[in-house]
């Protein structure tokens, strides 16, 4: 009998938390428990061995049978929902991993719930007579609505048909087109063969986000998991090693033709039971295995002009690759903005190494944190921080830094310590005019005669606008171009923003005689989450500030009451707090939290409960 390979991860959405401690059952598909397994603190259980059927069956299109054994996983954790995932596809030789994201239960939940998802066999196998997502064959007159071609990071799926009342669910492209490909496709086939039909999953959503198919007929996402209009996608399913591996190479990369910006319309069907007048899934098999390159399948089903392009723009990504990879003896910027993302994601996944290289130096111990990092998230662990690495980095930066607030995080958001030595001005464009805009709208939260600007990369009329009030505000010359002194006026005022406003102090509540602070509402939060995260109650809240309804509004000031004693007040330390940061909040000195508490050293665990000053 053949062996596949199956590892969990157990994570809260967006891969922000790793779960440790949760049961993982593995179950035949007679309900029989073959494993019982716990997560570590990465969040991920050992890999699995599991029966299944030989490779030789899912590389044969004439074989009326199914190719693979699917098993059914349980995860179970306290105080978290249950996750059952039935009917997994497991392939000869193939290592794959399932992402389980728990959800908290709600704080007066008695019974846990359970959230199922069904796996289910590969498009490839479907029997339908006709595929034709709806759309059209590229030519000259093809619509073009984007000016560019970027990636959407992240790209919105509708979990049904367009007009169908179902879910949308975000995830990052790369994640996107690697769980369409495990969804479409078996994961044993030539490499040659998997590329071409990765190539044509890329391309193909990238038309539908270039050409605005759905959200100019306003729709609120960018593509649908429906085949009959495009690709498949399942939510929450497992994810091929080899078809992973491909994607993080290739992600950013697309069919056009010559002469042309769009992404070709790259239709596609298996080219069996199904029919389609584009690529035929099967039919990539075979000329794989006649020698035919990713490129020459391809234009086999597609215009002879058809070639592979790449594009480096990235939707709502603050910094994108800098265009070369980073290696042991590389410097600058780059190296220091990798440096505090890893420093910062370590919060959250302690098995990655403290760096103590120089900020800005890549030295043995970033060596050593980027290859646990890729080690944990599945890529090649070869210290090197290529295309892959550097994005899967950043994507995870993003995710983990959604639980923590402006005033924890120091420089650790990408710009570094020492600004840019670019001199920019109007026209100017790429990864320092970013970081411009950046600076320059956190600091127009506090100075109302700044305006923002939108984060395009590109220095326009609004951002020179936005340079030249910095200049006056600051005294200096307000010539919109920013040299030495403005990058060094923008640090400097970054930085003491966290010093120079002032933070919500706690204080009795007049005429109510009870102990309250002010508490400003930020994105996530809910009564449920700030009650029990200062401990008290949801109704203590709503009475002492009149609320009829649990609904929140980001920057809505609340007053949190404070029962047990006017002399402190309970607080429970999330992700990104340190005693300074608490001390500065909440207008007390990092001794006195200290001494309440009896602290040996500054030292904080996610969770812990402290006793803050009033």
């Amino acid at each position: 009998m053949a062996i596949g390979y199956l590892t969990m991860q157990a994570r809260t959405a967006h891969d922000a938390l790793p779960l440790s401690g949760v049961q993982v059952s593995v179950f035949d598909d007679e309900q029989n428990r073959i494993y019982e397994l716990t997560t570590d603190e990465n969040g991920e259980t050992r890999r699995v061995a599991l029966e299944t059927m030989d490779k030789s069956y899912s590389q044969d299109e004439n074989f009326t049978g199914t190719p693979y054994i699917t098993y059914n996983v349980l995860a179970q954790a306290e105080g978290f929902d249950s996750v059952y995932v039935s009917d997994i596809p497991i392939f000869d030789g193939e290592s794959a991993v399932l992402p389980l994201v728990l959800v908290p239960m709600q704080g007066q939940q008695r019974d846990r719930m359970q959230t199922q998802i069904t796996v289910g066999a590969p498009a490839v196998s479907m029997e339908e007579g006709e595929r034709e997502p709806e759309g059209f064959f590229q030519s000259e007159a093809s619509p073009q609505v984007l000016r560019q071609v970027a990636i959407p990071n992240p790209i919105t799926v509708h979990l049904g048909a367009p007009d169908a009342a179902a879910s949308n669910v975000q995830v990052s492209f790369p994640d996107y087109v690697k769980n369409v490909a495990s969804s479409e496709i078996y994961p044993t086939w030539p490499e040659n063969a998997l590329r071409a039909n990765i190539y044509a999953i890329i391309t193909f959503a990238l038309n539908r986000v270039y050409t605005e198919w759905y959200r100019a007929k306003g729709y609120p996402f960018d593509i649908t998991n429906n085949t009959a209009y495009d690709q498949a996608f399942v939510y929450g399913r497992p994810i091929y090693d080899s078809i992973s591996r491909i994607v993080d190479e290739i992600f950013n990369e697309y069919g056009r033709r010559q002469g042309q910006e769009a992404p070709y319309f790259t239709s596609f069907c298996n080219g069996t039971t199904v029919t389609c007048r584009g690529l035929s899934q099967w039919g990539t098999v075979t000329l794989a295995n006649q020698g035919y390159t990713p490129i020459r399948i391809l234009r086999y089903y597609y215009p002879d002009d058809l070639e592979i392009a790449e594009t480096n723009i990235i939707a709502n990504e603050l910094n994108s690759y800098p265009g070369s990879p980073l290696t042991p003896g590389s410097r600058g910027l780059n190296v220091q903005t990798i440096q505090n993302y890893l420093g910062r994601i370590r919060k959250n996944y302690p098995a990655i190494p403290v760096i103590t290289d120089e900020a800005g130096t890549f030295g043995e111990s970033t060596q050593a944190a980027v290859k646990k990092f890729q080690s944990i998230f599945g890529l090649s662990p070869d210290g090197i921080v290529g295309k892959s690495t550097w994005y899967k980095i950043s994507n995870l930066y993003t995710a983990v830094t959604r639980l923590a607030e402006l005033d924890s995080e120091g420089t650790s958001l990408g710009i570094g310590t020492v600004p840019p030595a670019a001199v920019l001005r109007q026209g100017s464009r790429g990864q320092d005019v970013i970081t411009l805009q950046y600076l320059l709208n956190v600091i127009s939260e506090y100075y109302p005669d700044i305006p923002a600007v939108k984060q395009d990369g590109i220095f326009g009329a609004g951002t020179k606008q936005a340079v030249s009030a910095f200049q006056s505000r600051m005294g200096l010359v307000a010539d919109g171009i920013v040299g030495p002194s403005t990058w060094n006026a923008l640090y400097r005022t970054y930085q003491g923003i966290g010093q120079n406003v002032p933070a919500p102090n706690p204080n009795p509540t007049p005429g109510t005689g009870t102990s309250s602070f002010a508490y400003t509402v930020r994105s996530g939060d809910t009564l449920w989450l700030l009650a029990n995260r200062f401990g008290t109650t949801v109704d203590a809240i709503r009475r002492l500030n009149g609320l009829t309804s649990d609904s929140l509004r980001i920057g809505q000031v609340l007053r949190i009451p404070t029962e047990q004693s006017s002399a402190y007040f309970d607080y429970t330390v999330r992700s990104g707090d340190t005693l300074w940061l608490l001390a500065n909040r909440f207008g007390t000195t990092v001794n006195e939290i200290r001494q309440l508490n009896g602290l040996a050293s500054d030292s904080l665990q996610i969770g812990q409960v402290l006793r803050i000053p009033s």
